[in-house]
This record gives C-alpha cells, structure tokens and sequence, in this order.
C-alpha cells in the first residue's frame, strides 16, 4: 500500500479521510508536495471488450455503451477472477523507481472500512502471479508499453457484489507522497460462477450458459394434467436490469455492503425485496380477479418492463402472481450472477398450520368451506432455485447440503417477520430435514403433504375423516431443460419415489421434527370397499362443451352397495380459493360386489364460459354416501380447459444484423367474436414491445399480422407473443430460433460443414 494511503488513513482528521475516499487528491500543499518526478496517471482505459469476453459481461448493456451513445461505459467483472486496466501515463513506469497502490471502496458506502470489507488497500505487485490468494484482492503488473501500463485487478471471490469506487495512488520509492487519480465512474463486481473458489461456482459449461447467461426460458403454468408452458424474457443484461437488482438487494432487502457477498443472505433478501407486503418491494401482488389500476399478471411476458419501471418510480409494480415473482426474481439472480431457474409445482400445498397436511372441510352436501380452509392447494406454484454451496448447513448422510436451493418471492406466509422464504437446501427437503433454514418445513409441505378431507357438521359435533390422499401434492415439479425448449421433471430431486418406504419413512420424519399432534389424527382411517376416480380428457379446449366422468367401483367380492351422491364442477383461481358452482347432478347407482359404474356430466360452453376465472381454472368434486353404511366418501380433481397458441413463423433465413420478415396467427376458439383484440410482440431484435390491434375477431377466423426485425447477433433467440380481448386472455405464443452467421463473421469453416463464428455464446 502506498505511503500516501497510510498518511491519510492514520493522520488526517476523518473529514479530510472521507474526501480522500470520494475524490482524487493532487497534494499541492507546500509541506507535502510530492516530487515532479511522481508518475501521474492521466486516464484508464477499462478494456471493456476484454473483459467483457474474459468474464462473461459484454451483453450488459453497461458495456456495450460508446460515445455515439451519448453515454460512459461502465466495466462490469466477476470476482475471483482478473480483470485487465490500461493506465495512460505521463511517461513510462520504472519498476526500480515507481510504486502503484489501488484503493478500492463500495460505492453507496457513506463511511467504508478495512474491517468490514468496504474498504480495500493494495499494492500492485510487478509480476502476473503475484496475484495472491483467491480469498484475497490482488494487482499486479502485466505489461509496460511506452507510457501505457497495463494491469491486472482480482476481486477477492468472496468480495461484496455491487459497485466499486477505484482510486490509483502514485509515488516514487524513495519519497513518502505522491498523486492519486480516481476512476471517474464506478465498476460493478459481480458473483462468479465460473470460478471454483466462489460459492456459486457451477462445474458444467452447457449449466452456466442455461443458468446465468440464457435471457429467456419456459414457465410452466396450468394444472397436473394440462401442463402448459409460457415463454419468459429474463432480459438481464438490459438497461437499469443490473441496477435495479442492486438496488433491490441494498436498500428494499437492506442487506449491508459487508454481507452482499454471502449468496445466502442475497438471496434471502431477493425473495423479500421482490414482493411488496412489508417493505415496498418491485411488485405487487393481487389474486382478488379485479386488477383495475395495473397490469393483469397474464399480460407479462418479461421482467425487463417491470424492473425498469421500478427502478424509475421505486414504488411497488401492479400486478403480480406467484410466475411473475420468480420471473424477475431470476432475472434478478442472473444479473448479478447467481445461477437460477423457475420450477413450478403442479398440485402445490399451502400448509398454514405447520402440520404438514392440507385439511378441508366440507358440509352434507358436499360444498368445500371455504370459511373454515385457511390450506388450500394451488393447482400449481412457481417458485425458484438457486444454486450455491451451504456450508452454513453442515453435512447430511447424503453429502453437503450444497447445490439447488429454493427460493420463493410470492408472499405466502411471513418468515423472521417477513414475507420471504428460503433459501432452502433442495436436498434438505428431500431428506424431510423440516427444521432446518430457512423455511425447510413450507417447502416440505408444499410438495409432500397429505391432503385430508373433512365432514364437519356444526360446532358441537365431532369432525368425520372423509378421505384421505397421500399421493395428490407435489406432481411433475418442471424446469425449462438444459438446452433445450422441453420440460425436465425434477421431481425426484424433491422426494423419493410415491409410495416407497424411504417416501413414508421421510414423511413420517418430518411429521416427529415438525411434533404437530394434529397432522397424525387423520392416519386412523378405516379401509373402504368404495373406489371413486374421474376420468378427464387431456385435451379439453375452451369454448367447447366438455364432460365430467365419475367412475364408481365396488372392490367388495361380496357385499351390495348403493351409492348416493353428487357431482360438482365449479371454477376457482389457480390458488384452489374464490370458487364458483357451475353446475352439480345428483346421482344414485346400485354396485353390485366386484362391478363399477359411471356416472357423467356434459357442461356447456354458455354454462360455464361467464364464471370461468383468469387461467380458466376448474376444480371438479364427488360428495357420495353409501346407504347401510356409515362411509361418506369426498373425492376432486382439478383441470383447466386448453386455450389456443400464437402460431410464429419466420418468412425467410434469419441471418445476424440482417432484416427478416416475421408472421404470427391466431384462430378464435369461441362460438363468440373477440373484441378490442390487442397482440403484444417481444423478443431480441424488436427493440420496444410491438402491439397489433384487432376491433373484432369472428367465431372461427384466423387473423394474421406480419412485421420486419433483424436479428442482433448469430446464436438462439426467441420471440414471445401475448393476446388480449375482452372475451379471451391470457393467450400466448412463441418461437424459439438459431440466426446464423453474416459471411463476414464466419471465421473458419472445418470438416462436416461445422462452421465457427462469431457469436454471443462466450464460455
């Protein structure tokens, strides 16, 4: 460290200390002048493309920025790993007369410190290697050409993630004072997967570019038996994207500059900051079905637009459900380089009580309570993972707790006081370690807990089991593949297998840890000799009719039943909360021992098409008694009806830098015409959002809308389109291509037409 540092640090008055901090100094004091001969740093060059290809950061658009912009670039680097600077000297540095020091302070640091790692001094040493431990900042010498002088900065990898300020102190061997120049703006230091000493470090190649560098993926949305993927634009490196994620973490998460390199509390904080109950986060959540006074959560179809919007206002963006949270959430974690993905849950459990189950309770007649169930099961839930080492968390019999961790923005239930949860160790849950942090206990629940039913029948009277289904929570937990545009289940890294014994010993574990007396009341049900099951038509399109098919079956060999009941269809949002009846038949079959029969319900599009709720949402039921017995049996399903895809297609080879003719379709599904149509377009090479306007669509027509864009570079890119009417919402499309090469970019072309070229895939 440079003398001129240490007189600053230990003998001028913490005023002087501070100004220093902010601001070069040049000593022009005549006691303190330093020599004529003291190296004076006139500018510095960032290496921008450099370092940019070096550490993975050359899409932000920090980067990209040049004078024609009208605006400074701003370096952007991972820690743990070396970055490149070019000083412009007054002369040539002299390794026997010359010694450099680098100043490094966190930029939104009022009073930045040594001990808590604000604040960082360092000598540059002569030579490359001299670059010192991973856990440690480092300069050293890498070239000396004329009057440019090269150097290389490491961040410690566990330095804090935000922006840096970069003070350069000169002086001569010989004397105690020098000069000192400030690096106009900020640098920002990022989280580093590709480096082994960051706890973020991801081994696999093809893993990093899915998980940090790829800016859009698929959300899975729907129910267990309509999986039904959207596409989403992370748009990470976008404009004020990396910003705002900072801003978030700082001052909405109010995690400190000390603590902003631990992946865990960043993450933590994330999942808080990005919702708005307690701390006037980026959105705003709303599932009432009135959304007047901001954006119907359906109408997204990115997280740039929201986090720009935020980062302009600083107040909470209207509104959002639980894929819109963790869409911006991993463009969040992206940015700043944690790797993430979106997992949604099919049939996910809402356990507000603790006990590991998800209890309704229903009347006589078969009508879910809703006055009673504070549970309820969403037909699906999105939420995300991280991936990080715990060290934090010890070791299990399986290994380190390390790898995924969930992480969940959607405020759902409060934890330490606030709405957020996790990060929790994906293997932790597997594991049934519900006491574990954070939040282990919800997320078990979530994908394993029992759904019981209830006949409740006053106040006065004992609760009756109805029925009880250990199989109907956590289904096809899905991700966007690795690579490519398919679904990949990652149940099993979840929970063990339905019904084997490490899956019911782990649920029997977790229920002990959890020491909830209540979760075990509902394992005393007696054996059935009646079997209710729907049958459900995969493909089930809205504005159609479509039937409901209770099958009923005696497994005696030897007894007669009769059975009485009914049938309800109502809709629901895709929480399982706010339903409305539809329709309900009441029914009386006679089963004979060892027969079954079936009962079915046809419901007409004019029935139900004014109840349906947004995602066109159905929850179906069966409340059935068998007479000379006292067997009450409760069964449900959930399913949505299909709506129709935006058809996208290109009109000619997409070729980088190189106009193309895009066209997209859409065919009116409803007996009904669609007024007040709105199509809104996305996708790299459009620049702002396109919007195509349609006054009305007749029942059956197809309309078609054409645009020009141009691809920004060679590699995949996506489009993404949406659709709104008063009639029909929620309707989406998109198209996922490779836009090849100019010839100008091709570099070489090698054996079996493998071309090599210039693209935006760096690795």
């Amino acid at each position: 460290m440079s003398y001129l540092y240490d007189y600053v640090e230990k003998y001028l008055p913490t005023s002087w200390r501070r100004k220093r901090i902010r601001r070069p100094i040049i000593w022009s004091s005549p006691e303190y002048s330093p020599s004529a001969d003291v190296l004076t740093v006139k500018s510095v060059d960032l290496c921008t493309e450099e370092n940019g290809k070096d550490h993975h950061t050359k899409r932000y658009e920090l980067m990209s920025r040049d004078e024609y912009s009208g605006k400074i670039p701003k370096l952007v680097v991972r820690r743990g790993q070396p970055f490149r600077l070019r000083l412009v000297c007054d002369r040539p540095y002299d390794r026997a007369r010359d010694a450099l020091s680098l100043i490094f302070t966190v930029a939104d640091e009022d009073q930045p410190t040594h001990g808590h790692g604000t604040l960082v001094g360092i000598p540059v040493n002569q030579f490359p290697e001299q670059l010192g431990e991973p856990e440690e900042w480092g300069a050293a010498i890498e070239a000396i050409n004329g009057d440019l002088l090269q150097v290389l900065v490491k961040p410690a990898a566990t330095a804090p993630v935000g922006q840096w300020k970069l003070d350069i102190d000169t002086k001569l061997l010989s004397e105690a004072f020098g000069k000192s120049y400030s690096l106009p703006q900020a640098f920002y230091v990022l989280f580093n997967p590709w480096c082994p000493d960051d706890l973020v470090y991801m081994e696999e190649k093809a893993h990093r570019h899915e998980y940090v560098m790829s800016d859009t993926t698929l959300i899975y949305r729907g129910s267990y038996n309509r999986l039904r993927p959207s596409v989403w634009k992370f748009g990470q490196f976008e404009k004020h994207v990396l910003d705002c994620s900072l801003l978030l973490i700082a001052k909405i998460g109010k995690v400190s500059a000390t603590h902003r390199g631990d992946p865990v509390r960043v993450c933590r904080a994330i999942s808080a900051a990005v919702n708005s109950p307690d701390d006037d986060g980026a959105l705003m959540g709303n599932w009432s079905g009135d959304f007047s006074g901001g954006t119907l959560p359906t109408k997204w179809v990115g997280s740039v637009e929201i986090l720009q919007q935020f980062y302009k206002r600083q107040k909470p963006v209207k509104f959002a459900q639980c894929w819109v949270f963790a869409g911006v959430v991993s463009t969040i974690c992206r940015a700043i380089g944690i790797p993430s993905r979106v997992v949604t849950n099919y049939s996910s459990a809402h356990d507000t009580q603790a006990s590991l189950t998800v209890d309704y309770f229903v009347d006589k007649s078969g009508k879910i309570m809703e006055e009673m169930n504070a549970d309820s099961i969403w037909n699906y839930h999105v939420w995300n993972e991280v991936w990080m080492q715990r060290p934090d968390l010890g070791i299990s019999s399986d290994g380190d707790y390390g790898g995924w961790q969930a992480i969940d923005a959607t405020p759902q239930e409060s934890s330490d006081g606030m709405f957020r949860c996790g990060p929790a160790s994906v293997l932790a849950v597997k594991l049934g370690e519900v006491l574990k942090p954070y939040d282990n206990n919800f997320l078990f629940a979530e994908v394993n807990a029992d759904k019981v039913f209830w006949r409740y029948t006053g106040p006065h009277h004992p609760l009756k089991l109805l029925r009880k289904d250990v199989l109907g929570i956590g289904l096809f937990i899905s991700t966007k593949a690795v690579g490519r545009w398919d679904r990949e289940d990652i149940t099993a890294s979840y929970k063990f297998a339905e019904k084997s014994e490490e899956e019911r010993a782990t649920m029997l574990k977790a229920l002990k840890q959890a020491n909830s007396y209540f979760s075990r009341y509902y394992l005393n049900e007696e054996f059935n000799e009646v079997y209710f099951n729907f049958e459900l038509r995969d493909d089930i399109k809205i504005g159609e009719p479509f039937s409901v098919i209770l099958t009923v079956k005696n497994r005696s060999s030897e007894n007669r039943h009769v059975v009485e009941g009914s049938l309800h269809v109502d809709t629901v949002l895709y929480t399982g909360k706010d339903r409305e009846s539809v329709k309900v038949d009441k029914f009386s079959v006679t089963l004979e021992p060892g027969t079954e029969e079936s009962i079915r319900m046809i419901v007409e599009f004019h029935e139900y098409y004014r109840k349906l709720r947004d995602q066109a949402a159905f929850n179906i039921s069966c409340m059935a008694t068998v007479l000379d017995t006292e067997f009450e049996f409760y069964a449900q399903d959930d399913f949505r009806v299909r709506k129709p895809d935006i058809k996208i297609s290109l009109l000619g080879k997409p070729v980088s830098q190189a106009p193309v003719d895009v066209q997209f379709t859409l065919e009116n599904p409803l007996p009904i015409p669609l007024h007040k149509g709105l199509f809104h377009l996305e996708g790299s090479g459009i620049g702002k959002p396109l919007l195509f306007k349609h006054a009305e669509i007749a029942p059956g027509e197809k309309v078609s809308n054409t645009f020009t864009m141009t691809p920004p570079y060679s590699g995949r890119l996506t489009l993404a389109a949406k659709f709104t009417s008063k009639e029909l919402d929620d309707v989406d499309g998109f198209l996922a291509f490779l836009a090849h090469p100019r010839p100008e970019d091709i570099i070489t072309e090698v054996e079996d037409n493998v071309i090599v070229a210039r693209t935006d895939v760096i690795d």
